[in-house]
């Protein structure tokens, strides 16, 4: 049996689970719940299809949600336990091989293997979109770019998925900051198929890393129906709206939205997302207190086993913003238990060591208010927070408390090395420009502060244009 979508040859699957398979991975590509069912009716008939139970476990994995780990690793568990492996094709043995080490919470090793495999089979396309989730949890620029990048060649313009192959490239391009080029290759990817939202998305980072928050929101706006309802993303790219949002000073517009789609996550990224944007407000003396408050409630289930750092961090800053230190407290004080037992091969066991923790010990240092001990943790690091996962946006909530904690310990020559460093990536941004003048204030230079503050009013109601 072949996989009719990429020409690969498939073990183990009749015809009908062999269409469902096409169609999950058709689904994954689109971000869509829909993956879910039709990688469960491939499994029905064929409940010994590698692929199909591949494609499972991946699923299962991939949300860094604990539970869904836990069930992927037994279900995957009795398919190998009736499975006879020396008789697999080469590419299925090496995506058990990937998929087990992910299990195994090698992260590193499973994104290792999976490049293998798209080096052999660059038409693959459940190794790519899963390796370039990997490289992303793992915050790994120049993977994201070049594992797509070196199998785009053996993908066509007539290619049903090709369109999506552009869209993840176009990410991995922005992660490694090429913004012209991943601006072009991500047009192109959503001029192909309009409703590619990794697509969308890749776009919004471009005009993000940028600056250029106008433009952003006018993408946005203008392709509304395509990304805004039926897909596990919506919640993401409205994050992404209200980031530019921010930038134009429209307070009243982030709460909105937060209100009517964020408030109410169901996942960790979904969370992820309400407590970054919220974190942000924190940071500029915007308290939600309800809305934290409510965000807090959500996440001690998702937060109860060590998995994934990135989510811990996260988790800390909505207890810090519900004014529920001793939860954050508690929540680190497990994860030093848990990095205290050697744990070799376990990505988020060295995550959470070198920078989870670290990054976690400074949120609660902010929100006691010792801003000269968030400098001190998050200083050293900084260039490295990339290690525990998630993209250049996402992160710049750890560089934006450092920035903050500076200011406010009135450590001036750290501040005043931050603020330069931003400008001179991002000169259109208000923020950055906000943020000049707040060091202008306390360095008493009354001419430059408001220089600074026309600056950033005169950014903000231009869409970041000078």
């Amino acid at each position: 049996m072949f996989d009719d979508q990429h020409g690969l040859a498939m073990s183990g699957a009749g015809a009908a689970a062999a269409r469902h398979y096409d169609r999950a991975v058709h689904e994954l590509l689109h971000f869509r719940a829909e993956v879910a069912a039709e990688a469960k009716a491939a499994l029905a008939g064929s409940p010994g299809f590698p692929m199909g139970n591949v494609l499972s476990a991946y699923l299962g994995l991939l949300t860094t949600e604990a539970g869904d780990a836990r069930k992927a690793r037994a279900r995957f568990g009795a398919f190998r336990r009736t499975v006879d492996e020396a008789s697999l094709l080469p590419r299925e043995r090496a995506h058990v091989a990937a998929v087990q080490a992910l299990l195994d919470g090698d992260f590193l090793r499973c994104g290792t293997l999976l490049a293998w495999i798209t080096v052999e089979h660059p038409r693959d396309a459940l190794a790519l979109v899963a390796g370039h989730q990997i490289d992303f949890l793992t915050g790994d620029a120049r993977s994201l770019r070049d594992r797509v990048g070196g199998a785009l060649n053996a993908w066509h313009d007539d290619d049903p998925h090709y369109g999506h192959v552009l869209g993840m490239y176009a990410f991995g391009l922005e992660e490694a900051g090429h913004y012209d080029r991943s601006e072009e290759v991500g047009l192109r990817a959503v001029e192909l198929n309009p409703r590619d939202v990794w697509g969308i998305h890749a776009v919004a980072h471009t005009y993000e890393m940028q600056g250029r928050f106008g433009t952003g929101l006018r993408y946005l706006d203008a392709r509304l129906p395509d990304w805004s309802t039926g897909t596990f993303f919506n919640v993401h790219t409205w994050w992404h709206y209200c980031l530019y949002a921010l930038e134009s000073g429209d307070l009243a517009r982030v709460l909105e939205i937060y209100d009517a789609v964020l408030a109410d996550g169901q996942s960790c990224m979904e969370l992820l997302d309400a407590a970054a944007l919220l974190w942000r407000l924190h940071l500029e003396g915007s308290e939600q207190h309800e809305r934290w408050r409510a965000l807090a409630d959500a996440w001690p289930p998702r937060v109860a086993e060590p998995f994934y750092a990135f989510n811990d961090m996260h988790a800390v800053m909505a207890y810090v913003g519900a004014g529920r230190i001793g939860d954050a407290e508690r929540l680190i004080a497990g994860r030093e238990a848990y990095v205290r037992e050697p744990r070799p091969g376990v990505t988020n066991h060295t995550m959470t060591l070198q920078v989870g923790l670290p990054v976690c010990r400074a949120v609660v240092a902010f929100g006691r208010g010792d801003h000269a001990s968030v400098v001190e943790l998050l200083y050293p690091i900084r260039h490295r927070v990339n290690e525990f996962g998630g993209s250049h946006a996402q992160r710049d909530a750890v560089q934006k408390t450092l920035l903050e904690a500076a200011l406010r310990a009135g450590l001036r020559d750290v501040a005043r090395a931050l603020v330069s460093e931003r400008i001179n990536v991002r000169p259109c941004s208000p923020y950055n420009w906000l943020k000049q003048a707040a060091l202008a204030d306390r360095l008493g230079d009354r001419a430059a502060a408001a220089a600074a503050r026309l600056r950033a009013g005169d950014l903000a109601r231009t869409g970041g244009r000078a």
